[in-house]
């Protein structure tokens, strides 16, 4: 993918910007239609595209190619028209709502998409780029997708796949990439957007933030984390090696890099299994997943700071009570750490396991965090989930999800809490006229 001269992102961003008439116009299940036509592709073993995909993700994203098949499949499942139309319905009420006025209460109200969208996407995560540029498209915005270095393959494949599909809608579509914190590039894509999403650090969405014109919308997707409980019931004879099973997937998928990822585990005190024995079970259960989804290569950049880190984690817990336990040249690492709260700097698949003594203390204990939790994978809580949940919900967790659901949360998720097509769309009421009111009687 070549790289454009800020110029020429300009001129994209204003044909894009002037394609927004004709898509307008078009039937949403028409577009939606299109659109999951093309990400279908993506799930089809029989199809080229599919096998492109497959074989371009390993070197462009760092991930291994049986990593990169599970990635793709769970991205993918949301790209199809059955999901797009589900996202639709749960959001808008339908596609009624973004072709006309349609009745609600005593008004009547349409769904407004961007007349241009630019999607500046991290590249951590395969996939993320298709699933942003579907938000907008789906609500008949022209899109302009930055994708992160790590993210160009599946895009770009999504772009010519709708091209094939449908021309006119792909004309609504541009992927470029530039590299990442190039101000002429990004200036120019900002001058002619009317919403702004991004996808990044809490440094990059400050600094995209203060220079984006104040009539423009920014939907910032900032630094997030996301941690698990383990539950005494979840820790019975019978089921804890399943328990160790599903959290070591939670943790082993994207090798750790999604937003959705944990990075701690607590585990509550008084069940069959003790904290101890689980952080060894999760151990044996991450060796065991290497072997179905090894994880990528380190550069030696990443393989020096996961051995300083483990070295360190190993000083630390001969102090604490701790224990550390790695797959040495696999880029897993479980440390037990009794009053561990994330995260510091690592690499690979590194997750902390602390012992609870209740659940009812996880909300306290992740107040500091408030600002930048997500999703909290649970098992084992029974009937207190609700009132455990609740509790999380106020100090700042989106999301609560059984283990075996953290990785890919489903289309009309919550994202970070907000609708992720609300936040695109303008409504516009349309008002009755009323019977005159009548003038307030003279006071005396």
């Amino acid at each position: 993918m070549g790289i454009p001269t800020p110029s020429s992102v300009a001129e994209i961003a204003a044909t894009l910007r002037a394609s927004r008439a004709r898509l307008a116009s078009r039937p949403a299940a028409d577009v939606i239609a299109a659109l999951g036509a093309a990400g279908a592709r993506f799930l089809d073993s029989a199809d080229p595209l599919r096998a492109e995909a497959l074989e371009l993700l390993p070197e462009s994203c760092g991930l291994s190619p049986a990593m990169c098949t599970a990635v793709l499949d769970g991205m993918a499942g949301d790209w199809t028209e059955e999901r797009l139309t589900e996202l639709v319905a749960a959001e808008l009420g339908g596609v009624a709502a973004l072709d006309g006025f349609v009745r609600n209460g005593a008004r009547s109200v349409i769904a407004v998409g961007p007349s241009l969208c630019v999607q500046i996407v991290a590249g951590s995560v395969p996939g993320v780029g298709v699933t942003a540029l579907l938000r907008s498209l789906v609500l008949k915005g022209p899109t302009l997708l930055k994708p992160g270095r790590g993210d160009v393959v599946l895009p770009g494949l999504f772009a010519r796949s709708l091209a094939g599909i449908d021309p006119a809608l792909a004309d609504a579509l541009a992927v470029v990439y530039w590299p990442g914190g190039s101000r002429e590039h990004e200036d120019a894509a900002l001058a002619h957007a009317d919403v702004v999403t991004v996808y990044g650090s809490d440094e990059t969405v400050r600094y995209l933030r203060a220079r984006t014109p104040i009539t423009t919308r920014l939907v910032a997707y900032h630094h997030r984390v996301s941690v698990g409980v383990v539950g005494r019931a979840a820790l019975a004879t019978s089921r804890v090696d399943d328990t160790a099973a599903e959290v070591a997937e939670a943790v082993a998928l994207f090798d750790q890099r999604g937003c959705v990822s944990p990075q701690l585990i607590f585990v509550e005190e008084g069940g069959a299994c003790t904290p101890p024995e689980f952080s060894e079970r999760l151990a044996s259960a991450l060796a065991e997943l290497e072997a179905r989804l090894p994880g990528g290569p380190l550069d030696v950049a990443e393989a020096s700071r996961l051995q300083q880190a483990r070295g360190t984690a190993e000083l630390l817990s001969a102090r604490s009570g701790g224990r550390v336990r790695h797959g040495h040249a696999a880029a897993w690492t479980v440390v037990l750490e009794p009053g561990a709260l994330p995260f510091g700097p690592t690499a690979g698949r590194w997750v902390r396991v602390r012992p609870l003594g209740d659940a009812a203390e996880l909300p306290a204990l992740l107040a500091p965090l408030g600002p930048h939790l997500q999703t909290v994978g649970v098992a084992g809580l029974g009937d207190r989930l609700e009132e455990v949940a609740r509790a999380l919900a106020q100090v700042g967790a989106s999301r609560v999800t059984p283990f075996d659901s953290v990785a890919f949360p489903p289309a009309w998720w919550h994202h970070d809490g907000r609708g992720p097509l609300l936040d695109l769309v303008r409504w516009v009421d349309l008002e009755e006229a009323t019977a005159p009111r009548s003038a307030p009687a003279p006071s005396r």
